[in-house]
């Protein structure tokens, strides 16, 4: 019998591209920092020049190239990835993190939201997967991992989530579609499904303290999970110890999403 190695749990070699970087709350973060520490060489991204003095004090002191990008801007998207491929000369890894609506179609009911507002919450939460898989696949090649964020509120009506629940809801079907196309290349597609933490992307969600307590009364464990709890997932599904999986969501949410 062979004897199992633990020499395929790290990142040691790896290259990869985190992007959605806002303050050390959140994801994008402690998954960058995770990957770097796990021996992966890494660049990020934060929203803009007015975000990165929140996050370039984090990035300089492990030694993450930070850099800047609105996928709302053309060109910039496609730009990031040319700058990262010149810096790293290939991609084993894309780790997204990026999810907005406009507050006031996040705060209404889903039937009054406009069509420009779900538009951009599709495009920056869902379609800009799509889009990073497209430009990243032809610079993955040995195969590898693309991982991004959704939550329970995909799979069930969670109160105060609103828009995001259909938005999140087609990420989920985009992963399964991208893991079938991507799959003959060897790149592997998963959804990562955290619980509620106090991330400044979760600040517009109203009454989100709320949903936090009432994940705490839920959940098996009776707690929020951990930043670096996401991040272990999120980065385990980056290496080879996970090569048979893809097409998944996965949860980390203390057992929530087990509980009717």
């Amino acid at each position: 019998m062979t004897t199992p190695s633990l020499s395929s749990f790290h990142l040691a070699g790896k290259k990869g591209l985190v992007l959605g970087l806002a303050n050390e709350h959140s994801i994008a973060w402690g998954c960058a920092r995770q990957a770097q520490a796990m021996g992966a060489e890494v660049v990020a991204s934060c929203l803009n020049d007015k975000a990165r003095p929140f996050v370039a004090p984090l990035t300089q002191a492990v030694g993450i190239d930070l850099q800047t990008c609105n996928i709302e801007n053309a060109g910039e998207l496609e730009a990031l990835v040319a700058y990262t491929q010149a810096k790293l000369g290939r991609l084993d890894f894309v780790i997204h993190s990026l999810a907005w609506a406009p507050l006031q179609d996040l705060h209404g009911r889903v039937i009054d939201s406009s069509s420009v507002g779900f538009a951009r919450a599709m495009e920056v939460s869902c379609h800009s997967f799509a889009t990073l898989a497209k430009l990243c696949a032809p610079h993955m090649t040995d195969g590898g991992s693309m991982i991004t964020m959704t939550y329970l509120g995909a799979d069930e009506a969670v109160p105060h989530y609103g828009l995001m629940g259909p938005v999140k809801a087609a990420l989920e079907s985009l992963v399964r579609y991208m893991a079938v196309e991507l799959g003959p290349q060897g790149i592997r597609v998963h959804a990562v499904s955290p619980g509620p933490i106090p991330t400044r992307a979760a600040s517009g969600i109203e009454a989100f303290d709320e949903l936090m307590q009432g994940n705490i009364q839920k959940s098996p464990l009776r707690r929020l999970v951990t930043l670096d709890e996401i991040a272990n997932l999120s980065t385990f599904l980056c290496t080879d110890a996970a090569s048979g999986m893809t097409g998944q969501t996965i949860y980390v949410d203390a057992g929530s999403h087990a509980v009717a």
